[in-house]
């Protein structure tokens, strides 16, 4: 395998996930600014967001399964020029039916961009480095977070709406003209494994379907990424800068910070996950914990919290991204590279519906409990007391799917492998008497 040639492969598949996530989550950014723009209130709002996502979910499986037909490369840069068309009309929008449409394709072509990544990294990188690199493909995708809440939000003050989308559209058309010239599929000693006809690439989703693991995947995404998505897609940003009354410029540094931490963590989650594979529900399980006793943290007290304390609660929040890859590292272990982009983008389905789900009922719960219809009424500190909260039952029952998915997945693990998983307290007491 020509060396070179793969780190220029990942550098570029690297840039357009980038690309796409800063297309993806200029919308959070936007949040006040579209309120007044289009003159909506939360719940309208959440739905342009919601629409996004929604196209996006829905777009994984069939994704998945036109990466094992086509190839990643024709995804990506077909991904890269739908975002463009997108940020383009959201940018030239006067009204909210065109946003909504641009924010459709979007979603759209973000929905091509993450797994056909994923598959180019199993084609060209061997399958040890595979789920250190993951975390560090995926932590670095989130720098595109980074640009849309420091950059993009500061030229959107700067220069307006229109050049801000615009701009951020060019992004998206330099990315298409670079994958087309430089990216391959795999490399020149490499056998291409896509299925023939789209026949056989839907026979092999069905069979990724039936693993139990590609479903303790879906559920391992769908609980630790949905809590940080949502707050950095689109309610994070409002409820910084009006719910705890910070400047443009500190919000965009604060949620900037979720990068930062992101990436702090994203390493020591995939050695961990390399390290003891057996264990990574655990892993999933422990982050899921962790969220749930930071929202409470802060949502718990009546005044609002100083800065140290929201600094705390967003770099604990943070750690849900690059947890949430361990669902693909499920997808990519418990079925044959034939069907990863199939089994992937199934289980890429779990994060993003729930933060479907969460948007919405956050924008209805606002509505509900808000006395007015100014941004400063619906956005005041009491209010996101009670929409944040609405999380733990939405999220409690993805995690109660995870734990039967678990139960199946190592009652499979013992009938065709003899491979049995004690309880982890029985192993870290084994491991304590064994040093003993």
């Amino acid at each position: 395998m020509d060396s070179r040639r793969a780190i220029v492969v990942l550098v570029i598949a690297c840039l357009a996930y980038v690309v796409a996530v800063l297309q993806r989550t200029t919308i959070g950014v936007v949040g006040v600014d579209a309120t007044t723009r289009f003159s909506i209130d939360a719940t309208a709002l959440s739905t342009l967001a919601v629409l996004q996502l929604g196209v996006y979910a829905s777009l994984q499986i069939p994704v998945g399964v036109l990466i094992d037909r086509f190839g990643p490369r024709a995804l990506i840069a077909a991904g890269a020029l739908s975002m463009a068309l997108g940020q383009t009309a959201v940018g030239l929008a006067s009204e909210l039916g065109v946003a909504v449409v641009g924010r459709v394709l979007v979603g759209a072509g973000d929905a091509m961009t993450f797994l056909s990544v994923l598959r180019l990294l199993g084609a060209w990188f061997s399958p040890r480095r595979l789920p250190q690199l993951q975390q560090w493909v995926g932590t670095l995708g989130q720098s595109g977070q980074l640009l849309s809440a420091l950059p993009f939000a500061a030229l959107l003050g700067l220069a307006g709406w229109t050049t801000a989308f615009l701009s951020a559209a060019s992004l998206s058309l330099l990315a298409t003209l670079l994958v087309i010239v430089a990216v391959r599929d795999v490399p020149t000693d490499h056998v291409d494994e896509r299925a023939l006809t789209l026949r056989i690439a839907l026979a092999r989703l069905a069979e990724a379907l039936r693993r139990p693991g590609t479903r303790l995947g879906f559920w391992a995404h769908a609980v630790t990424q949905s809590s940080p998505t949502m707050f950095v897609l689109l309610w994070g940003y409002p409820f910084l800068s009006i719910g705890l009354g910070y400047s443009r410029e500190l919000t965009g540094w604060l949620l900037g910070l979720i990068v930062v931490a992101g990436a702090l963590a994203g390493p020591v989650i995939g050695l961990l996950s390399a390290r003891f594979p057996l264990r990574r529900s655990s892993i999933v399980l422990g982050i899921v914990t962790m969220t749930a006793i930071a929202w409470a943290a802060l949502l718990l007290p009546e005044q609002p919290p100083p800065l140290p304390a929201v600094i705390v609660f967003l770099t604990l929040l943070a750690v849900g991204g690059p947890g949430s890859l361990i669902g693909f590292d499920f997808a990519r272990t418990f079925n044959p590279s034939a069907s990863h982009g199939a089994a992937t983008g199934f289980v890429n389905v779990g994060g993003f519906l729930t933060t479907v789900v969460l948007i919405l009922v956050v924008g209805l719960a606002l509505d509900a409990v808000s006395v007015g219809t100014t941004p400063d009424d619906l956005y005041a500190w009491q209010n996101w007391r009670v929409a944040f909260a609405v999380q733990y039952p939405v999220i409690g029952l993805a995690v109660i799917g995870l734990i039967v998915a678990r139960r199946r997945t190592r009652r499979r693990l013992v009938e065709e492998e003899g491979i049995a998983v004690a309880p982890l307290w029985t192993a870290l007491v084994a491991q304590w008497r064994r040093r003993g």
